[in-house]
This record gives structure tokens, C-alpha cells and sequence, in this order.
């Protein structure tokens, strides 16, 4: 992906801290791999098959024994698989599967095998939260120090499984799977300001729900207010694609999609608006277009609880993959459905206490202005 250097002075340099400017000002002059992909006929492993040369992941396992998620570099990935969370199946589909119970990142008491965007290819001297490794919106007032101004995340997917048993199912995140997001950077520098940038807030969360008694579950996306984390309008905000949203217990029928029901999702962040692009076979294609850079929802709205300057501050990245929504912990809020779960992984899979999810296309590209009518 070519590097976009576009200029502005939408915000003040006051809100980026001189740590994140040096750390800036260091990272440049790495040597991004860009060769053309070109997958193997007899693929066997994932990256046979997917250009993974800009991803690394987290698989749900410590196989180092070193007490954290096992996170598989880029390189690494070139010749990785695992047999139960990250493999090709049968029909070359790349399939990523996780348990309700496992280890899981520091900052989150939900399971994944999941990918993340390393802009900066295999070179593994750049740190993960370098700009070299991330992109930001044209309103960003440092984005010519980045990687990108914004990006493309294409991909069709089904969802194979969802998690079937929670001691509170009643609550919107059980039974549910994010497959698709962006994903701010967690930014203890950029936090300190308190202005709403650094908190690691996601604008974009595709999800896939299914309750155990429907015959279809339902595909719908989270805006997340870019707020700090104590902050009581920190929220997340769904909007429908097909189906219903993540609260309503209701059976969406026709409206919905079936597990094993292929579909498509774009995330197209040009400039400072994300373009989203929904479509399966049979079903009406859903588009929304939200700014970045400010706080009008995908209505035309202000939200005055949100921050105003959108995600203008951050640093971004694409995720990709299966994270399981369905928590183990029990406890008040609406993330923690005490969803069952032993940590065998034999065990949960005959149980159905876990999610999976099969990607036939994945790509990431740079950002294209989207086509006018």
C-alpha cells in the first residue's frame, strides 16, 4: 500500500504529546515489503492463499508458556497455522475459531483468533504502535508522519458457529461475534490530555449475532464514542444492516442471515469519512457514511455526547477475524454475559461454547473516493 501524505490544520499540535512526536520523528525510512502476492495452487497453510505480508495475529493459546496470548508476528505468519484456531479448510477458506474460555489480551475478557494490520510488513524492528505501522484520518494534524491517510478493508465471510449457552443471555454482547473493526491505539500519552484521544475506542465493530433458538442471526456495525474510559456516555452505538441490533431478542426470518450464509462487508476510510458497503446473495447492499472528524452520526445528527473532533486524534488500525463477544466473567455491564466454558478445547467445541468464523476473501488496500451517482 502507497504512503497518502495530505496537509491540514484541522486541530491544534496541542493535542499530540512531544513523546508521540519523537516516537514519530524516528520512525521513517523502513523498507516496506511490497511485492505482488501471488497464492499457492496446493495451499495448505493460510498465507498460501491470503496476502497476510501486512497482518499479524492473536491466537487463543500460550504455547510459550510465558503467561500472555501468543501473538504470531508477520513473518511468523507467512508459515503459520494452527489446527484447531487458524487453518485452510477443505474449500481453501481461512478459518478462524475460538473457545468462550482461554487466555485472552490484557485489556479484554473476551477470547480471539484475530488479526492485526502491521502497515510496516515483516520489519519487525518497528514497533506495533509506531505511525510506520498505523494510519490516521486527513484531519489528523500530524498525518504526514503516518503510514496512511485512511485505508480499505474488504472481505466476505461466513459464520459458522456462535456461542450457544450464557448465564445471562439477556444481555446484548452473548451469542455474538465481531468479524471486521477499526481499532484505535491505547495511547497512555494521549490519554493524559483527556480530551477523548489514546483511550483505544473503536469506530467501527462488525458484528454477527445468533440466539441458540433463532433460525438466523443478524449482521449490524458499533460506533464507539471516543471518549475516556470513565466517561458515562462512552457507549456503543449499533446501527442495522440485516436482521435486528444486538439488544432485540426478537427472530429476524428473512431479514436475517444463517450461519453458513456468506456475506461481504467494505470499510473504506477516505480522507475523513468511513464508507461502509454491506452485501450478500438475495439481500438488499447496505451503505452508510459516517465522518471521522467530528461528532454527526451516520444520520446527520450531532451526538453531543460524543467528542467533537470524532477520532481526529488517533491512531488507527484494521482487525480481522473471530472475537468472540460471549464472556466468561460474570459481572454487571452489558460485555459480560457469563457465557459457559471449561478451557478444553475438545470440550467446548462439542459443547458449542465457542465462535467460528470462515473467510473466502480478505484484502486490505488504500482508500478510493467513493463512486458518485
Amino acid at each position: 500500500m502507497n504512503k497518502v501524505r495530505i496537509k491540514h490544520t484541522i486541530l491544534s499540535l496541542a493535542i499530540i504529546p512531544t513523546s508521540v512526536i519523537m516516537l514519530m520523528s524516528c520512525a521513517s525510512n523502513e523498507e516496506n515489503e511490497q511485492s505482488p502476492f501471488s497464492p499457492k495452487t496446493n495451499a495448505t497453510i493460510p498465507a498460501d492463499k491470503f496476502d497476510l505480508s501486512h497482518w499479524k495475529m492473536n491466537v487463543p493459546v500460550d504455547l510459550d508458556n510465558n503467561g500472555k496470548i501468543d501473538e504470531i508476528s508477520v513473518k511468523t505468519m507467512q508459515g503459520y497455522s494452527h489446527p484447531d484456531f487458524f487453518y485452510l479448510d477443505e474449500n481453501g477458506g481461512m478459518v478462524f475459531a475460538t473457545p468462550n474460555k482461554a487466555i485472552t489480551t490484557a485489556n479484554s475478557s473476551n477470547t480471539r483468533s484475530e488479526l492485526r494490520q502491521m502497515l510496516s510488513g515483516k520489519n519487525s524492528t518497528i514497533k506495533t504502535s509506531s505511525p510506520s505501522n498505523n494510519f490516521v484520518i486527513a484531519s489528523h494534524p500530524l498525518s504526514d508522519r503516518f503510514s496512511a491517510i485512511g485505508g480499505k478493508l474488504e472481505a466476505t465471510l461466513k459464520v459458522d458457529h456462535v456461542a450457544l449457552r450464557a448465564k445471562h443471555g439477556n444481555k446484548p454482547a452473548a451469542y455474538s461475534v465481531v468479524v471486521g473493526q477499526i481499532h484505535a491505539g491505547k495511547d497512555k500519552a494521549l490519554m493524559a490530555k483527556k480530551i477523548g484521544f489514546g483511550a483505544g475506542n473503536e469506530p467501527i465493530k462488525i458484528y454477527y449475532k445468533k440466539w441458540p433458538n433463532h433460525d438466523k442471526g443478524s449482521v449490524f456495525w458499533n460506533y464507539e464514542r471516543n471518549l475516556m474510559k470513565d466517561d458515562p456516555n462512552r457507549t456503543d452505538i449499533t446501527y442495522p444492516v440485516w436482521g435486528n441490533t444486538w439488544e432485540n431478542p426478537d427472530e429476524p426470518g428473512d431479514n436475517g442471515i444463517a450461519l453458513g450464509e456468506e456475506f461481504s462487508y467494505s470499510i473504506n476510510l477516505h480522507e475523513n469519512t468511513m464508507h461502509l458497503t454491506f452485501s450478500a446473495p438475495g439481500k438488499a447492499t447496505v451503505n452508510y457514511s459516517v465522518s471521522l472528524a467530528n461528532n454527526i452520526d451516520p444520520y446527520g445528527k450531532v451526538d453531543e455526547k460524543d467528542n467533537k473532533w470524532g477520532y481526529a486524534g488517533d491512531w488507527l488500525y484494521f482487525k480481522a477475524g473471530a472475537y468472540n463477544q460471549c464472556s466468561t466473567k460474570d459481572a454487571p455491564g452489558i460485555w459480560y454475559a457469563a457465557c459457559l466454558g471449561t478451557g478444553d478445547w475438545k470440550t467446548d467445541k462439542t459443547n458449542g461454547d465457542y465462535t467460528q468464523a470462515t473467510f473466502s476473501q480478505l484484502t486490505l488496500s488504500d482508500s478510493s473516493a467513493p463512486v458518485t451517482q
